[in-house]
């Protein structure tokens, strides 16, 4: 029994160094694996963010720029508001030629642009001009000649009607004519010669034949 008391000594210490050993291995496993998950709350990261589908519509196109418009080619002719003179208008590419004339002694050419709504601002010489607007078939305005001005009404005219011009020499002289073919067939019109105004001789609408001073002239439809 002396023999056998150290022996059992040795087993039961032993036996503890196991137990100890076996202990210090379970908490540490355990503190390892509480070590991992408390090492801090991991935030997943955030998803790349991606481009939305398609609605299925189509991204609506620009809208393009309004174009410019003009005023339809067209010829005018009327008289004042007091019928003491006529007028004419040509309108050609956004341009406009007027003549007023009394068909005595009193007469201007003016010219300048067509706005797209029909409102115009023609100038001549001497400070005349003509301000109108285009109304369906029909010119409304003014013609300030300076010391007078002149209301006005011009309707859309059908060839032969309109506005002729003829230039020319005759017998030495600078002749220079202008003539207002009205719807009704009148006629309204001043030759100068040599810059001395008197009533135009009548021309043939047809063919815009007229005879001056003994010579054969030819007025032509005046455009801008």
């Amino acid at each position: 029994m002396k023999r056998s008391g150290p022996l059992f000594t040795l087993l039961a210490g032993l036996l503890l160094a196991l137990f100890m050993l076996s202990l210090n291995v379970t908490s540490g496993t355990r503190s390892t694996s509480t070590g991992s998950e408390s090492s801090g709350d991991v935030v997943p990261a955030s998803p790349t963010p991606t481009a939305s589908p398609p609605s299925g519509k189509p991204s609506p196109s620009p809208s393009p720029s309004p174009s410019k418009t003009t005023v339809p080619n067209a010829d005018y002719a009327g008289r004042t508001d007091d019928d003491s003179s006529a007028i004419a208008v040509t309108l050609r590419d956004g341009k406009a030629v007027a003549y007023f004339c009394d068909g005595k002694d009193q007469e201007s050419w003016l010219k300048g642009d067509v706005k797209a709504d029909g409102s115009m601002r023609l100038t001549g010489q001497n400070g005349n001009v003509l301000t109108g607007d285009l109304k369906g078939k029909q010119i409304r305005g003014t013609v300030d000649m300076g010391q007078r001005k002149y209301g006005f009404t011009a309707d859309k005219a059908v060839k032969p009607s309109g506005l002729y011009r003829a230039t020319a020499t005759v017998r030495g002289a600078e002749v220079d004519g202008g003539w207002i073919v009205l719807p009704s067939g009148q006629q309204v019109g001043i030759l100068n010669r040599a810059g001395k105004p008197s009533p135009a001789p009548r021309i043939d609408p047809e063919t815009g034949a007229v005879t001056v001073d003994g010579q054969k002239l030819t007025a032509k439809p005046v455009t801008p």
